[in-house]
């Protein structure tokens, strides 16, 4: 088996590295999300549960919920949700490589949302439906990309059944085997993300939130790139 650069810890081999990756992936989600929910007309662009709720609310007439919003994430979700699908067709053989692909190309989303902020004034309708589609469509990707995957507790964008297990699986639950503290880190960094994501929306400003979403996004893809290509598909386990 190949081994990698020297510069590289070897802890950090395959199946180390894996679990961190996807806990920094769950990290963005929450700042994204707060920035979406806090800015973006109470909307989530990585909860879909969420939305489609708020999709029931805005069209029995909730006055702050909006049913449009809510509808143009979920369909820009669904889309992204198609792009990771065909993604993890043609490069699932090798599962560091295919993190490393998608969250690049989540990177891409990303920016892109940064630079409609930047440029754009986020206040307006015709920017934070272009937020909400861009960043809806990256979640919606990522979320594919983490059920590929498949490595139990880490979704990346939904804790509902990791929190359900963490409960359930537990000495005075079901006492069955389960690995709780991968489950409460999940929860924990998807907590870290959302209220570093809410400080910045609401003592700076959203562009800020996109900014730090865009910086963890883009050492995730360089990380994954620099221990995906001299490992083995086999390496990447979890």
């Amino acid at each position: 088996m190949k081994t990698l650069p020297a510069r590289l810890p070897a802890s950090w081999h395959g199946s180390a590295a894996f679990p961190a990756l996807l806990l920094g992936l769950t990290a963005v989600t929450g700042v994204v999300d707060a920035v979406s929910y806090l800015h973006l007309q109470h909307t989530f662009v990585a909860n879909m549960t969420g939305n489609v709720v708020f999709l029931a609310f805005g069209i029995a007439g909730a006055t702050d919920i909006s049913a449009p919003a809510a509808l143009a994430a979920l369909a820009a979700f669904l889309l992204g949700a198609l792009a990771g699908g065909r993604l993890a067709r043609q490069r699932g053989g090798h599962r560091g490589r295919h993190l490393t692909v998608a969250t690049t190309i989540a990177l891409t989303g990303l920016l892109l949302a940064l630079a409609i902020s930047l440029l754009l004034d986020d206040e307006t309708p015709t920017a934070h439906y272009l937020l909400i589609v861009t960043l809806a469509t990256t979640m919606g990707l990522q979320n594919a990309t983490a059920r590929a995957l498949a490595v139990p507790d880490f979704t990346t964008t939904v804790l509902t059944l990791t929190l359900t297990g963490l409960s359930a699986d537990s000495p005075w639950g079901a006492r069955k085997s389960s690995k709780p503290l991968r489950r409460l880190s999940s929860a924990v960094t998807m907590l870290a993300g959302a209220l570093a994501g809410a400080v910045l929306v609401l003592n700076v400003n959203a562009t800020a939130a996109l900014g730090l979403a865009a910086a963890l996004q883009a050492a995730i893809a360089v990380t994954a790139h620099a221990l995906s290509r001299n490992t083995e598909p086999t390496a990447w386990t979890a």
